[in-house]
């Protein structure tokens, strides 16, 4: 039998963690599928060998980054959760949304390595982070907006300043988003810049 919940209850986050780390590990799992299932054609000697591995880099590339930037995201969310005690439902509904993303990370990375010669396959990887990332933020401010419940062992200031942290993950993605059109993944290298964005928010928030 389904007992009723009350709207504000909160519940433990030991479910909802375990729950994102399996996701988290099953879509970076699948992103080799595009390494084993790929073709390298007819080759008969080392050399040619050689070469058509190296006529496959921008699958090696795109493999690297997806995981890289996969494996930020389940840090982000290894962080927020050190500190996030309890969740409601809303709170689980925003990571879901967010898992959602998560699990398309695979199709979206074999998508702008086949077709990375259009605009919406240039686009699709660097838009699907984005989504992931906005959603971890939104995730982050709603357990700011109820930190006594949910964020019990951070202060006010400390709350929201991680919030500016994972703000400057959202607007250098939308910027990634934008310029990915014309450069491809090469617009993901802005992220080098994240922790002097979020030093620059930091300072506005003061």
């Amino acid at each position: 039998m389904i007992r009723p919940t009350h709207p504000t209850a909160t519940l433990s986050t030991r479910r909802t963690e375990a729950y994102t780390d399996g996701v988290f590990a099953i879509a970076a799992t699948l992103l080799v599928l595009d390494l084993t299932t790929n073709t390298l054609g007819a080759v008969k000697s080392d050399a040619e060998l050689w070469t058509a591995l190296v006529g496959e880099w921008l699958l090696f590339v795109n493999f690297a980054l997806s995981f890289a930037l996969l494996s930020l995201l389940w840090m982000t969310h290894v962080r927020q959760f050190e500190h996030v005690a309890k969740v409601d439902g809303t709170m689980i509904w925003l990571n879901n949304a967010r898992l959602l993303f998560i699990v398309l990370v695979p199709f979206s990375t074999g998508m702008v390595t086949e077709y990375s010669d259009y605009v919406a396959g240039r686009i699709i990887l660097p838009a699907n982070f984005f989504l992931a990332i906005l959603f971890g933020w939104l995730q982050w401010m709603w357990a700011v907006r109820h930190r006594d419940e949910m964020l019990p062992d951070l202060s006010q200031e400390d709350a929201v300043a991680y919030g500016r942290a994972n703000l400057s993950a959202v607007i250098l993605s939308a910027v990634v988003v934008v310029l990915s059109p014309f450069i491809g993944s090469i617009a993901f290298t802005l992220f080098f810049l994240d922790g002097i964005l979020t030093r620059a928010l930091h300072g506005k928030g003061d």
